[in-house]
């Protein structure tokens, strides 16, 4: 054992090296902590800390309004005139409403039979409805299924049309953009859409157009997201209860409240009217669901969001599908915020208060302060005060109001 001792390992003059390098590091450390290092450190806890109280009043805030719609009852029927559309013996099918329905796909294997299926099973007169699938496969053995499901659904007397680009231009937006632009389209009054992954309830329909027929003033009819999966691994319960609070409080509060919500981009429907009068689809950000919302409620559209109604989805399963998810709603609000927020200031439609909500509360509080919170304060700098045991941070920020937020977040979700 003698011959492999540390001294044969490690040589003396290595050794030596290695001491002086740590000693360097040390002394260098010491010289900027104090006078670089610790300044930078209280700055940065005091703006995460401003930030937090910022989260944690918008997050009490909510909690007070959503506690109030619940025990007063507010539901969408005593704030919207609602009436069932009955038949009419004079004019037959005709006094109901043209409703187009969109399913956007994309390489969609293992859902795009139940999507499909599911919006051809809607309940509606079918000479007043049109199934678009708008398929913008790159895989032709999937594009050829797609295309048969379409058929068959055809020769079952279903209305539904099979729509293809020869180019992927702006995604999502781009191909609902372009089913507009078919001239059958121009017949309809309304549009739903849906994701390939959702599936909506026979009765869809019946529960979302009567509002948008009795209340001119309504855009958006927007439905809850239900999640076949929740229970599938520890990500999709997580999500799960993040989802949840943000449909049964944020989603919820904004309805009740007159104020601004985005359309969460599937299971809603739209008037049309409010599509065109916005400047239509738009592929500028990743949100372009987001960004349809917020040009039409500067035009002075109302929407209005029924927690009571839920369509089936899935949520990602895997990190990877997980992880492009939350880089595009984590990025593309705030690329929108910048570029929206001048048009939004100068806007003259809207009144101050709706002004306020959508840049301070929908925007900067929810979509920029608590990304960067709790990435920044929760990641970086409190791990950071570990090492500098001159700053400090109180005992409030770092523990109280993370637990209180933390604990509004699980309400939708309690189990």
């Amino acid at each position: 054992m003698d011959r492999f001792s540390s001294t044969t390992l490690f040589p003396d003059t290595l050794s030596g090296t290695r001491d002086d390098l740590t000693e360097q590091l040390t002394i260098l450390w010491e010289q900027i902590k104090a006078p670089l290092i610790v300044p930078l450190l209280r700055i940065a806890v005091f703006l995460c800390l401003t930030m937090s109280i910022l989260l944690f009043v918008e997050r009490v805030y909510m909690g007070v309004v959503i506690t109030l719609v619940k025990l007063f009852g507010r539901k969408p029927e005593k704030r919207y005139k609602w009436e069932s559309l009955k038949d009419d013996v004079e004019h037959g099918n005709s006094s109901y409403p043209m409703v187009l329905v969109q399913i956007p796909m994309y390489n969609e294997r293992e859902v795009y039979q139940l999507s499909i299926g599911a919006a051809c099973g809607l309940s509606w007169p079918a000479d007043r409805i049109i199934i678009q699938v708008l398929d913008d496969s790159t895989d032709p053995i999937i594009k050829n299924l797609v295309s048969m499901e379409c058929q068959r659904w055809g020769s079952k007397g279903i209305n539904i049309k099979y729509e293809i680009r020869d180019n992927r231009n702006g995604y999502k937006a781009g191909a609902l953009k372009e089913g507009l632009k078919h001239p059958y389209v121009k017949l309809c009054d309304y549009v739903a859409i849906f994701d390939a992954d959702f599936q909506p309830e026979p009765d869809f329909l019946w529960r979302t157009i009567p509002f948008l027929v009795h209340n001119p003033q309504l855009g958006l009819v927007q439905a809850r997201w239900k999640y076949v999966n929740a229970d599938e691994c520890l990500m999709t319960r997580m999500q799960e209860m993040s989802l949840d609070y943000h449909f049964s409080v944020e989603q919820e509060v904004g309805s009740s409240t007159y104020a601004f919500f985005g359309f969460n981009g599937t299971a809603g429907v739209w008037r049309l009217k409010a599509i065109d009068e916005a400047g239509g689809w738009k592929d500028r950000t990743t949100v372009e669901d987001m960004d349809l919302a917020v040009r039409a409620s500067l035009k002075g559209w109302k929407f209005l969001y029924l927690s009571a109604l839920k369509v089936k989805n899935e949520l990602p399963s895997t990190f990877k599908a997980y992880r492009y998810q939350q880089h595009r709603w984590s990025c593309g609000p705030a690329n929108l915020f910048k570029k929206m927020l001048m048009e939004i200031i100068r806007n003259k439609k809207v009144t101050l208060w709706k002004k306020i909500h959508v840049i301070y509360s929908f925007f900067f509080v929810r979509k920029v302060v608590a990304h960067i919170v709790t990435f920044v304060f929760y990641c970086i700098v409190l791990p950071a005060t570990v090492l500098v045991p001159e700053v400090e941070v109180p005992k409030w920020g770092a523990v109280y109001i993370p637990s209180v937020i933390t604990i509004l977040n699980g309400v939708g979700t309690p189990r």
